[in-house]
């Protein structure tokens, strides 16, 4: 059974991808009012679920007239995309920024699931057992390693 947050999230996703530009603007309140659910629900789907590395942007106002902006962000080929996330690994890896990461390649097509799932097992914190700050430049490393070897694989 999907909970409210995955429910909140492919909403928001479905309108997204009706609009034309990959752009919407929402009021936290109203879609809160939607669902039947608190306000901070609406923002920790934004906050975890349309990040960076998930290949959105986001934009907010606050106040009475005040909105969320969430824009879906495309690179134009696989290289691109590879490439930026490239260079977003120079600081280290957490565990949920590389799940993201793999979640984006995989809903973009660049990787398969298989592919996904081999990636997250040797990233995993099971897999890589030690201490933190270590163990997100290793993940970063690790991950850095497997998106070139597709850069070049597919070009």
């Amino acid at each position: 059974m999907r909970n409210i947050s995955d429910i909140i999230e492919g909403y928001l996703k479905a309108i997204i991808e009706e609009e034309q530009d990959g752009v919407i603007e929402i009021k936290r309140n109203e879609v809160a009012e939607k669902f039947q659910c608190v306000p901070s629900q609406i923002n920790y789907v934004i906050n975890t679920r349309f990040t960076a590395e998930r290949g959105y942007a986001v934009e907010s106002k606050r106040g009475g007239g005040g909105y969320i902006r969430i824009f879906r962000v495309r690179a134009n080929t696989r290289k691109d995309l590879i490439e930026h996330i490239l260079a977003g690994l120079q600081n280290g890896v957490s565990h949920t920024m590389a799940l993201d990461i793999v979640y984006r390649l995989l809903e973009e097509e660049v990787i398969s699931d298989r592919e996904s799932k081999l990636i997250l097992a040797a990233v995993d914190r099971a897999t890589i057992r030690i201490p933190l700050p270590e163990r997100d430049e290793l993940r970063a490393r690790v991950l850095h390693a497997m998106l070139v070897t597709l850069i070049y694989e597919e070009f």
